[in-house]
């Protein structure tokens, strides 16, 4: 299926590994312009190449910490224009609450949820005047359940809803539309540690581990299964074309599960 993509610039935060690399992989096979961030150049570099592998639209890399309002300044002199923009960076661990430190809580703030509102600040005014203009806030399924072992990470997904909902409000009329995806548990580097953290064997083989997750702790996921980053990514570059106008204000979910009511 074509996207219609080709020619569209499109800035993915977060997006040397994971989720976001993916994001910025698919984008490009769809000929979009992609402009990939990260704080290291090496690893900058690598991600590069591996979108480049994969065809399609251009790719370029901005070393820039986008969780800062310096790093913010360099991606918007870099890029002062962009079609679409997907914020993806964010940080996670688990942590017992009571243990949750005040410096914590601010960080966790600042990475998450304000490095999107502040990308989404510089990029929105002129997204309204060209009247095209595509918003992606890569939340979490933990912004509707918030899991007790990470209640700073779980409060910062609630709050991307919450901007992304709000920034939808202002597109009303026009051709410009803001989403989240809410992914489960996703696929990546880190989530074998993040799972033997939570296993009662942390011996047990990666699989037994895996199902033992799903079974005591995402009872709701429908898939039953971690996420790969491609399937993420294969709904945030739907969500990102031209073809999901109607689509605006949502909170999509990946895995599906149980999804709470909110007054």
């Amino acid at each position: 299926m074509d996207l219609h993509l080709k020619g569209k610039t499109a800035l993915v935060t977060g997006s040397t590994a994971g989720i976001g690399l993916e994001i910025g992989r698919k984008l490009a096979a769809e000929g979009a312009d992609v402009i990939i961030t990260g704080r290291d150049q090496t690893k900058l570099d690598q991600a590069i190449d591996a979108i480049r592998r994969s065809g399609g639209g251009t790719v370029r890399g901005v070393v820039a910490d986008a969780a800062t309002a310096e790093g913010a300044a360099d991606l918007l002199k870099a890029a002062p224009e962009v079609d679409v923009l997907v914020n993806n960076l964010g940080v996670y661990e688990i942590k017992p609450f009571g243990e949750i430190t005040d410096d914590d809580w601010r960080r966790y703030f600042e990475i998450n949820v304000l490095s999107g509102a502040r990308l989404a600040r510089q990029y929105f005014p002129g997204m309204l005047k060209r009247n095209w203009g595509r918003i992606v806030f890569i939340s979490s399924e933990s912004g509707l359940v918030t899991p007790g072992e990470m209640v700073h990470y779980g409060m910062t997904k609630t709050a991307q809803l919450a901007v992304s909902r709000g920034i939808a409000a202002l597109t009303k009329g026009s051709n410009v539309t803001v989403n989240s995806v809410l992914p489960g548990p996703t696929r990546s580097e880190g989530i074998i540690d993040f799972l033997k953290s939570l296993a009662s064997d942390p011996q047990a083989s990666a699989s037994e581990i895996e199902a033992e997750f799903f079974a005591k702790h995402r009872s709701s996921s429908l898939v039953q299964r971690m996420i790969e980053p491609e399937e993420i990514a294969d709904l945030v570059a739907y969500v990102a074309s031209p073809l999901s106008s109607a689509t605006n204000g949502a909170a999509l979910r990946v895995d599906g599960g149980v999804t709470p009511t909110i007054a």
